[in-house]
């Protein structure tokens, strides 16, 4: 994963679109590149680009579609996705949890007054991997948690292969989780949510999820995608 240390605001107002001779104006309908939530309407993507990535490498989806749905309609504030020209190219999605640790009961549960932001998952379409565009999505979900002041930790279980992958983003290892998936076995990892009052003071520029977010392509990256 990427560490990104920069100054530079989280999510910048869109710019009104300068003024042109309607002669020569462009026409379009689609942003180029938009960061939004996700909806029960974009599901099916989500679980296409989630059961490519996963069943391929451990034969396991962290989400089926009907968990994709319910996650979708009971906390879609807490995904985001990352679209080009409408299309879905990478996704996160998260719910709240209220223990210390992971347990069975996570993986199906959203507890509205928990503090704790469990991610499910994050998966990148196979087109658009090696391209850094996990490691990016991942930095802007952890800022964009930043603005809610109700969440004081981000934790996630994941395959020991990942567990470079997401150091880089700032998680650490809090250990061996006790969910166990068909003969697999995770490393549970946390990343501490903090800085929430300068969020809050600017705010104002901060629109997610109530309006779609332009997404500058300004960084690479050459650690492992997902």
């Amino acid at each position: 994963m990427m560490s990104v240390v920069g100054a530079q605001p989280f999510i910048k107002p869109m710019q009104p679109s300068p003024s042109v001779s309607p002669g020569i104006q462009r026409r379009h309908t689609l942003p180029a590149s938009e960061v939004r939530p996700l909806n029960t309407q974009d599901a099916i993507s989500v679980f296409e680009i989630e059961r490519e990535a996963f069943i391929s490498v451990s034969g396991e989806c962290p989400l089926h579609l009907d968990e994709v749905r319910h996650f979708l309609t009971l906390c879609p504030e807490y995904s985001m996705g990352w679209f080009e020209e409408g299309r879905l190219v990478a996704f996160i999605i998260g719910s709240l949890w209220d223990q210390d640790r992971l347990t069975t009961e996570a993986l199906t549960l959203h507890k509205p007054r928990g503090s704790t932001l469990h991610i499910h998952v994050l998966a990148v379409h196979r087109t658009f991997r090696q391209q850094g565009k996990g490691p990016i999505l991942m930095w802007r979900y952890l800022q964009y948690l930043r603005c809610l002041p109700n969440v004081r930790r981000a934790v996630l279980m994941c395959e020991d292969f990942l567990v470079p992958f997401y150091r880089k983003s700032g998680f650490k290892v809090l250990g061996r989780c006790a969910i166990t998936v068909a003969n697999l076995t995770f490393t549970e990892m946390f990343y501490p949510i903090s800085g929430h009052a300068y969020m809050r003071r600017n705010s104002e520029a901060i629109r997610f999820p109530q309006h779609p977010l332009t997404l500058p392509l300004t960084k690479t990256d050459e650690h492992v995608d997902v």
